[in-house]
């Protein structure tokens, strides 16, 4: 058996293109280990969103060229090929993102095996039979590629092309594979969740005798019986969003919402050209919230884009006061080649884009741990992930894994992961809670 290295960046969208390689790679007789293996070829799935991805993903090239290994370089960076093949003039192949077949070619002819006529798109179910490369108890479902929207810090349009969606009757059999296999949680995942099946007019485009509207509500009906937890990522503010809250109501997804909403201010969103503006999402959050008392929802931003004033920074914190999010990540405003925003004016020091990032994670912090003070006190269902220094940790329904909050549980007994148990909220901090078990929740599928 041969052995290949493999390295993932980047998102999870990302990681689910790597998990389709490596699933197609094992079904090749190879032996997939990490990137601090010694093997004679390495496969990097770069990203290039933005410049501090591209510098991550150059770095893994140029340790895999020290170690005299044979470099395999796919994902979002690849598609700027000439300029890989500029800096790197003996990388052996250059694709771009989810190029599954000419990835395994590559790594075959590199380790003189015969390429033959290889085909290993993924879908339906053989897409949920795929090796996965997050813990065995949740998965990302990924809806749809590309994106139609125009963002002008933006360059995924470019890198993914326009927006694709799968079949509704692919992702239902991805979905029933993967909870066969024991995934006890779904995130759905997309550039822009609210859109999916808009490039297909929302119809079956297939051939098969499906006559239902294949939208992201549809969708969400019929994976909601499939697995115990449904998550929701990449959700536009639209005011159809309406529909997922009455779902989330009635407890057929969880009460969370992944938002990117990247500013408040309107000049700043209006030079972003991005498609919602702070007044309205306001009042949508305080709708949601009327309906679903519990609901999570964290955001994205971007600080020091250029012209950014102190005002729309103090616009940013005064929607932050009043939308009372969850959770936040701020990211500051790269200059990544092709994004359009780099040609208007009044560009931001670095300095002063990091001491902004530096306010708004300050001051969320406050608001985030008073979003966590409700939790004080009462008694939440909770995923098992994993053990920190002999300390069982887990999330509940209103945190997803790698960028949420976890849940510290005191007392656990003959808990493994994926496994669903009560825990008594005794305190928090700004990111975290702790508690102590309670038992095992019975009754799950």
């Amino acid at each position: 058996m041969s052995t290949v290295s493999y390295v993932s960046l980047g998102c999870p969208k990302a990681l689910v293109d790597s998990e389709h390689i490596v699933t197609a790679l094992a079904d090749e007789n190879f032996e997939v280990v990490g990137e601090n293996e010694d093997t004679d070829v390495v496969v990097v799935n770069t990203c290039g969103f933005i410049n501090q991805a591209k510098a991550e993903s150059y770095a893994a090239i140029e340790t895999a060229i020290e170690n005299d290994q044979e470099v395999v370089v796919t994902g979002c960076l690849g598609v700027e090929r000439e300029e890989l093949l500029r800096r790197y003039p003996n990388l052996k192949f250059v694709s771009g993102p989810g190029d599954t077949a000419q990835v395994v070619k590559a790594v075959k002819s590199l380790n003189g095996e015969s390429v033959g006529t290889y085909n290993p798109d993924l879908v339906g179910r053989e897409s949920g039979n795929r090796v996965l490369l997050t813990p065995d108890h949740y998965a990302y479902l990924k809806i749809a590629e590309g994106c139609n929207h125009k963002c002008t810090f933006c360059i995924i349009p470019t890198m993914r092309g326009p927006l694709a969606s799968k079949t509704l009757g692919e992702l239902v059999e991805e979905a029933q594979a993967l909870v066969e296999n024991g995934v006890k949680e779904l995130l759905l995942i997309a550039q822009d969740l609210s859109a999916y099946g808009l490039d297909r007019q929302y119809a079956d485009k297939s051939g098969s005798a499906s006559s239902c509207r294949e939208d992201i509500f549809t969708l969400c009906k019929e994976l909601a019986g499939i697995a115990p937890w449904l998550r929701l990522h990449y959700v536009y503010p639209y005011p159809h969003v309406d529909k997922l809250i009455e779902m989330m109501a009635e407890g057929q997804i969880l009460p969370y919402l992944d938002m990117p909403l990247q500013h408040a201010s309107p000049s700043i969103l209006k030079a972003m050209k991005r498609p919602a503006s702070s007044e309205k999402t306001l009042e949508r959050i305080q709708k949601w919230r009327s309906e679903v008392p519990n609901l999570s929802i964290r955001s994205n931003f971007i600080v020091g884009f250029p012209g950014e004033t102190e005002q729309d920074l103090d616009l940013l914190l005064k929607f932050l006061d009043e939308a009372k999010l969850d959770r936040v990540g701020c990211f500051t405003y790269s200059e990544v080649e092709g994004a359009r925003a780099n040609e208007l004016p009044d560009p931001i020091s670095e300095r002063e884009k990091l001491d902004r990032q530096d306010i708004v994670y300050e001051h969320q912090a406050t608001i985030s741990h008073k979003r966590l003070t409700r939790h004080t006190g009462n008694t939440l269902e909770v995923i098992i992930d994993d053990e920190i220094d002999g300390q069982v940790v887990g999330r509940t329904i209103f945190d997803a894994p790698d960028i949420d909050g976890r849940v510290f549980i005191e007392g656990v007994q003959n808990a493994k992961q994926g496994d669903f148990v009560l825990v008594e909220i005794k305190s928090c901090d700004d990111h975290d809670l702790y508690g102590d078990y309670l038992g095992h929740r019975i009754g799950l599928r």
